[in-house]
Formats: C-alpha cells, structure tokens, sequence
C-alpha cells in the first residue's frame, strides 16, 4: 500500500526538509520553502496576481466563514461588515488605523489556526471522542494501525521514518498532560507547531538534527542550503543566488557567517506580526480614498469587497454566533 504521504515526500526531496505532517485548508499535506514552515500569506499572490481570498480570511478569522461571504449580496456584506468594522475600531474613534488593523489580523490568523486544527482533529478523530490519539494520527496520516508496523514499514522509506518520528516528538511535545490523546486546546500546537512557542525548541531540534552535519550547533550557509540530500545547489542558480542572499542579510543578525539558535528558528518560524503589518498596510493602501493613513467606517463598507467579498466572503456565522467570533476578536 502507498502512504498518503509518498507525493509530500517527493516534492520535499527538492526544498531540503522533511518536516511533521501539516494539511492546509484544503485538507492537502502543506509543502515547505526551502526547510520552513509556510507564512500565513505564501497565497497572497499566485503567479504574479493578487488573491483577495487571503485578504477575506486575514479580516473574516475564519476560510468558512470567507466562504459563506462570497454568496452574499453585496449590500448584505456592506451590512455586515459595517457591524464588524465597529468592532475593528478598538477606541472607538470611528476610524481604524494601522494599530487596530495589525492587532485584528494577528488575532484573525489564532482564529485560523484553530478553525484549521479542528478542522484535522475531526478528520483524525477515528473514535469520535474529541481527542485524538497517536495511533488515531498513524492510521489517518500513514494509513498504518499499528506503532510496531508504522515503524516497520516506515522503515523501507527514510524520509516516511523521519516524518513519523518527527510526528512522535511534535505529539509528546503538545501533550501537555501525557495522556496520549491531544483535545483541542492541545492539537492546534501539533498540527501548527510553528505558532506556538513551546513547540519551537523542538522544531529547532529537528531541524537542527537534519541539518547540522559538524553538529558544532550552528548552521553555516553550506548546511543551510543543502537539499535532502545534503546537496547544495550550483552556485550559478538563481535559487542559490536567493538563499544566499536571504543567509546573509535576514537571518545571520551578527554576521559570524553562521546560524545560532535564535537566527535557525528567525529562519524556520514565519513572522506573523510582519505578515499582519502587511496586510494592514495592502488594506489602508487599497481603501484610504482620503490618504489620511487610516479607515473610516465608511472606506471599509465602501471598499467591502477588498475587506469580505460578496457575491462579487463569510461572515454571516459571525453574526449568527458572535460569541464564537466577533467577541473572539
């Protein structure tokens, strides 16, 4: 029997990480940029053209919610938006500026993370019981039923190995209580364990394990950029050229021409407050009619579709369940 996992671990083979399975939105085993976890808006922009969807989630904290919106009316939308708009406005000011943008999308973004982890407990959850167990994960993630077969078939595939053990770590990291069994509140740091800081010293460690040949505690460029194979790319590539580039001048902050703990994880964990400040600063730019740097209420309405969509995003749920949503943010 193929593993689930066979088509994951070909593509990874190229970007140099075999990380824990991660399933986006649309329930797929998410790929990785170069060993990293995937930022918040790597679709932000597909082939060169910009994607209002991940504007709609970004402000809606919710892809069902975002979904839903987009068979509204357009002045339903307009209506709704207004009502959550006012809840934007932290001071109420009648305007919503960069701050108050910032802090509603990084909220939006936690929303997220537990709509999408969810979203994998229930797939996951073979017993139905609310928490998931680690032999539920093997079956569902490796189609295995058993932790002795998991290993001994894994075994025939190195990187399938690693992803299982990679999982067992992530797994025992995220069970708070050590019942075996991760409930909600434990699964999210599982399945997303680059958003939470107690996760990250094991991402660290795993990434490190794989990569740090010398295991002198440092990455140099040659083990940053090496593939799965330990291969670096030729110098002449533009793909060199980039990492290198990003090497130099986003991750090595004190220039030793080495990677510490601090700058592997700066490489490995996506910024979500960068992420935030840059949709905020898209959305100012693309609804500020008066340039005066920050929303009204009106701009937003005015501008909806950029904010929530229409039958030209969802967030009729939000109105429905505000305790769920609105007061959430």
């Amino acid at each position: 029997m193929l593993s689930k996992t066979t088509a994951l671990i070909f593509v990874l083979s190229f970007v140099g990480c075999v990380p824990h399975t991660h399933k986006n939105k649309e329930g797929n085993k998410e790929t990785v940029e170069h060993g990293s976890y995937v930022p918040r808006d790597s679709g932000h922009y597909k082939e060169g053209k910009h994607d209002h969807e991940f504007d709609h989630e970004a402000v809606l904290g919710s892809h069902n919610v975002a979904e839903e919106y987009d068979h509204l009316p357009p002045e339903e939308a307009k209506k709704r938006l207004f009502s959550l708009a006012l809840k934007m406005d932290a001071d109420g000011d009648k305007y919503v500026d960069k701050k108050e943008l910032v802090n509603w999308v990084l909220k939006s973004f936690k929303m997220l993370t537990e709509e999408e982890a969810l979203d994998e407990l229930e797939d996951e959850d073979g017993n139905e019981d609310g928490k998931v167990s680690w032999e539920e994960h093997v079956a569902e993630t490796y189609g295995m039923y058993d932790d002795d077969i998991a290993l001994n078939q894994a075994r025939d595939s190195p990187e399938e190995l690693e992803m299982l053990e990679n999982d067992r770590e992530l797994f025992k990291a995220a069970d708070l209580n050590g019942d075996r069994n991760l409930d909600k509140s434990e699964y999210s740091a599982f399945s997303h364990p680059e958003e939470f800081e107690r996760m990250h010293q094991v991402v660290y460690e795993q990434a490190m394990r794989k990569r740090d040949k010398n295991k002198d505690g440092f990455l140099s460029f040659e083990e940053f950029i090496a593939d799965n194979h330990g291969t670096a790319p030729v110098p002449t590539t533009e793909h060199y050229t980039i990492e290198k580039d990003r090497f130099i001048n986003e991750f090595d902050l004190n220039g030793d021409k080495k990677l510490s703990r601090e700058e592997v994880l700066l490489w490995l964990i996506p910024n979500n407050v960068e992420t935030a400040e840059n949709e905020a600063d898209h959305l100012i730019e693309s609804s500020d009619s008066d340039k005066d740097g920050k929303l009204s209420i009106q701009e937003i309405v005015d501008h909806h579709e950029i904010f929530v969509g229409s039958e030209a995003t969802e967030f009729g749920e939000q109105l429905q369940h505000p305790h769920k949503y609105i007061d959430e943010l």
